[in-house]
């Protein structure tokens, strides 16, 4: 089953992406590798998933933002290549969470991105290495913030 099929099985739909304000590629291929930009929590029609963890928004919809920062990646790389086929396997998460000071569970709420990405490419290659860390603020509010790193075919 391709990665599309298991999406299509799951219920998951891949958002529509807003436009960027930023000077960058989101996606850039160097060899085998496919490096993907930081991408936002959006809700599938492409709005913006805003909050603060441990003060507007808790674990389960900081998790449910991670995994749609997941799903705004797959986006990116389908719009780059026409397919998500060419994803061999994840090799880093960089996961950034609009927390509190005292907040102290990040990890939980990356685990939504990490977990969709291995539902997807199964446990040896959907799960790579992987930094959860919490900001003081991310642009517009956003509640999470993702970064990937790929191998591909």
């Amino acid at each position: 089953m391709s990665v599309e099929e298991k999406l299509k099985h799951l219920g998951y739909t891949l958002p529509t992406l807003p436009t960027s304000k930023g000077i960058y590629k989101r996606c850039l291929v160097d060899g085998n590798h496919l490096y993907v930009s930081g991408h936002i929590s959006v809700n599938t029609d492409g709005s913006a998933i805003t909050g603060k963890l441990g003060k507007d928004l808790d674990e389960v919809r900081g998790k449910a933002a991670a995994r749609q920062c997941g799903l705004a990646i797959l986006s990116s790389i389908k719009e780059h290549f026409g397919t998500l086929d060419r994803i061999k396997r994840v090799m880093k998460l960089l996961g950034m969470v609009n927390a509190t000071a005292d907040y102290e569970k990040h990890p939980i709420v990356i685990n939504g991105c990490s977990e969709l990405f291995v539902e997807l490419w199964g446990e040896d290659n959907g799960k790579g290495v992987r930094s959860a860390v919490g900001m003081g603020s991310l642009p517009n509010n956003v509640a999470v913030e993702i970064e990937a790193m790929f191998e591909i075919h």
